[in-house]
């Protein structure tokens, strides 16, 4: 392509630097709230989705680490945390300092260096240390450290990650108070207030011991969403479970099908009635992909054409699942070839553009020519659409893709 736009990603990842909650939570929490502490890796294993670290006493034998310490919590940082700068075949599953990663991965200055080599112009960012929906405050045991800790994360994401330093390329994604939905509502109104347009949420809340979207636990938070026009983002995993088929399965067998909660939750969302309920509301799954969206829509509309009077969803589901979709539901992806190719099955105007910055899956610093040769069959407009102006129209970001609520933009 002659010219390829300017890249607006909609999942990369921040791994929060130390000092988040040491700077943010009150006097009383700085030794209980999240911290960082140098220890030795005892053993670490990821099989059949599940990710089980351990951590060493001081003196024993393993790599030194950097853990993030909260409550009965002990989570390394670890190499899928950061992967970009290293080979594919050095991309393991150990334990890292900060000192190990490229500092791209928790600094500002260094993050924009890295974006533009990769022909990025703004990015939003999912956490780390959280997970990918703020999970790990609301499986803490103390209610009131985890509110603050939602709340410090949010503060440090807007005035720090997304400040003046930033200048509107970093696009806040806040988190919320999973345990309760009024709690969730009112941090997003506090942060649309000051131009936050997204919001995690998990892709499978009972997964999490929450509840489904069937139920009208979480119109507090979709009424806020609604009201606000902030964009509900689910990134894979953020059920705290990724996809596998066996207890003894390899990463290999899940890396495969990473897409799969992305396909449960979205015929959720599609047969919930929620979309008819909230009109403004929006959703969209990070890191999900985009080919396996249209079988997807096309069994969706059948069920819903001849089966629900008898599938519990004729009162509440009153028009097409692809017709929702197509008002509602955005899928991202950073590399999907035959998605592209079925770009008229799933709609020009439903799908992102992401790099995945700094996992082991990104594309970085290659962004561009991925997509420069998945996306040369397209018509330029329709590129333009799919890398930029269909983030800048979601997230409500300016004429040139900056955070509209950034310092000095």
């Amino acid at each position: 392509m002659e010219s390829f736009p300017k890249i607006i990603s909609v999942d990369d990842h921040t791994v929060e630097p130390p000092h988040v909650w040491r700077d943010r939570l009150p006097s009383k929490y700085r030794d209980s709230g999240p911290r960082i502490v140098r220890a030795p890796l005892k053993e670490m294993t990821f099989i059949g989705g599940k990710f089980a670290p351990k951590m060493g006493a001081p003196g024993d034998d393993g790599p030194l680490a950097d853990w993030w310490v909260y409550e009965e919590l002990h989570r390394p940082l670890t190499r899928l945390d950061t992967a970009v700068g290293y080979d594919r075949d050095e991309v393991k599953l150990e334990a890292i300092t900060y000192e190990q990663m490229r500092p791209g991965s928790f600094s500002v200055p260094d993050r924009l260096a890295d974006m533009d080599v990769n022909h990025v112009q703004s990015a939003l960012c999912f956490p780390t240390f959280p997970r990918f929906c703020g999970q790990t405050f609301t499986e803490a045991a103390d209610r009131e450290l985890g509110l603050l800790g939602v709340r410090a994360y949010n503060d440090w994401m807007v005035e720090e990650w997304c400040g003046p330093e930033a200048r509107g390329r970093l696009i806040p994604l806040i988190i919320i108070p999973l345990w309760d939905a009024e709690l969730a509502a009112a941090e997003v109104r506090r942060n649309a207030a000051r131009g936050v347009r997204a919001v995690c949420f998990s892709e499978i809340p009972p997964n999490l011991g929450l509840p489904s979207i069937h139920t009208d636990d979480w119109d507090p938070l979709l009424a806020a969403c609604d009201e606000t026009g902030t964009v509900v983002a689910m990134h894979i995993g953020s059920s705290s479970r990724m996809p596998s088929t066996s207890a003894d399965a390899p990463p290999a067998v899940g890396s495969t099908i990473t897409f799969a909660n992305c396909c449960f939750s979205m015929v959720d969302w599609l047969m919930s009635g929620k979309f008819e309920r909230f009109p403004n509301l929006k959703v969209m799954y990070a890191e999900g992909q985009i080919g396996w969206i249209p079988y997807i829509l096309e069994r969706a509309d059948v069920v819903w054409e001849e089966n629900r009077g008898w599938g519990g969803v004729a009162d509440k589901v009153l028009r097409p699942p692809s017709e929702l979709f197509a008002e509602h539901v955005y899928g991202c992806f950073f590399d999907d070839a035959f998605g592209l190719r079925n770009l008229d099955a799933i709609g020009v105007g439903n799908v992102l553009y992401e790099t995945d910055y700094p996992h082991s899956d990104s594309t970085w610093p290659k962004s561009r020519e991925v997509g420069e040769a998945q996306m040369g069959h397209l018509a330029p407009d329709v590129v333009d659409r799919i890398v930029r102006g269909n983030a800048i129209e979601l997230l409500g970001l300016t004429a040139d893709g900056l955070w509209a609520g950034a310092p000095g933009v």
